[in-house]
């Protein structure tokens, strides 16, 4: 699962620089400097589907980049998203795969944690890339 999200640059009236993301309507960065507003854009990016997955909310398909710039996540961010997902299609509840991993729930809470590196994250760096 390769996550490419596509952004939008709107300068403001202070001089900023704010990111949106069309396909993410709740996460919202800026910056004082494009390169700025763009460095902050992919810890937002995070964040934002972040509160996706504890919301229980599927995680949108990035549109098409259509000339916009794009924000690319790390590989074990991304394997957390393929995860969920995979979760999701399948009606699977956090608990339903610890039982079936045999760990406990709060491992899966980690597993699935976007910001932090969990225990599982050892286990995720090993996945290979598509």
């Amino acid at each position: 699962m390769r996550f490419a999200c596509p952004i939008t640059l709107k300068s403001q009236r202070n001089g900023a620089i704010l990111v949106s993301f069309p396909d993410v309507p709740k996460a919202l960065t800026e910056g004082e400097s494009e390169q700025e507003a763009l460095s902050e854009a992919k810890d937002c990016l995070i964040g934002g589907l972040g509160g996706y997955i504890s919301r229980g909310w599927a995680i949108p398909v990035p549109s098409e980049a259509r000339g916009r710039p794009v924000v690319q996540l790390p590989p074990f961010v991304e394997s957390k998203l393929a995860l969920y997902a995979a979760m999701c299609e399948q009606g699977m509840s956090r608990a339903a795969l610890a039982k079936r991993l045999g760990k406990r729930r709060a491992w899966t809470d980690q597993l699935l944690d976007l910001d932090g590196h969990s225990p599982a994250h050892s286990l995720l760096m090993t996945l290979p890339d598509e």
